[in-house]
């Protein structure tokens, strides 16, 4: 399995199929778009900077509401969250999307904007691979990012929706969520990644991705 970092909450997916999350269009962040041609495409909400399916390549499935779909024998299951501490109320509700595939769990959490609720929680089970923005002013900060990655213990945790050089959005550098973590924990991978179950370790580590 291979995970790919286009920028922002943007990520692919590569197995027996490509699964892009979370597409940019780019221009509007200050980045460059993604460059992808998916079987799926899943929509954690219906932001710019999150569903320009437009710049993606190719006929794909785009998915953009929780429920449970299966796609070559991969599950992929959505889960109703907030973009806000208030359920939505100013910013709307967005999708997480639980992932399994190869006996991988993976969970994209949008811009997830509060701490987990013991209900939601329940609901996701057992994480393996957590996408987790930690930018703060949009969705949750380091503090609450951190939070929420005690309450679902992931092996690993991917840090998204943060400033770098070139993103145009105001909107919190990864070191402030990096601080919650020894050095040991932390892992610079570069803009791809690729591995097997067997290569997550039981104790949590953090994939620092970049472009």
């Amino acid at each position: 399995m291979e995970i790919k970092w286009h920028g922002h909450a943007c990520f692919e997916i590569r197995d027996s199929m490509k699964i892009v999350i979370d597409p940019h269009d780019g221009r509007a962040i200050g980045i460059k778009p993604p460059r992808a041609t998916p079987d799926v495409v899943l929509i954690t909400h219906h932001h710019f900077d999150h569903d320009a399916v437009r710049v993606l390549n190719g006929n794909f499935k785009i998915i953009d509401a929780p429920g449970n779909y299966v796609f070559d024998g991969i599950k992929i299951r959505g889960i109703l969250g907030y973009h806000d501490k208030e359920m939505g109320a100013r910013r709307g509700k967005i999708t997480m999307y639980k992932i399994e595939l190869e006996g991988v769990k993976l969970l994209h959490v949008g811009d997830l904007g509060h701490i987990l609720s013991k209900d939601m929680v329940k609901e996701i089970g057992d994480v393996d691979i957590l996408f987790i923005p930690v930018g703060g002013v949009y969705t949750v900060d380091a503090r609450e990012a951190f939070e929420n990655v005690k309450l679902l213990q992931p092996k690993i945790v991917i840090p998204m929706h943060y400033r770098f050089d070139g993103l145009t959005l105001g909107i919190a550098p990864v070191e402030d969520f990096l601080k919650y973590f020894t050095k040991e924990q932390i892992i610079y991978v570069g803009n791809s990644i690729e591995f097997t179950k067997e290569d997550l370790e039981n104790t949590t580590k953090i994939w620092v991705f970049t472009l």
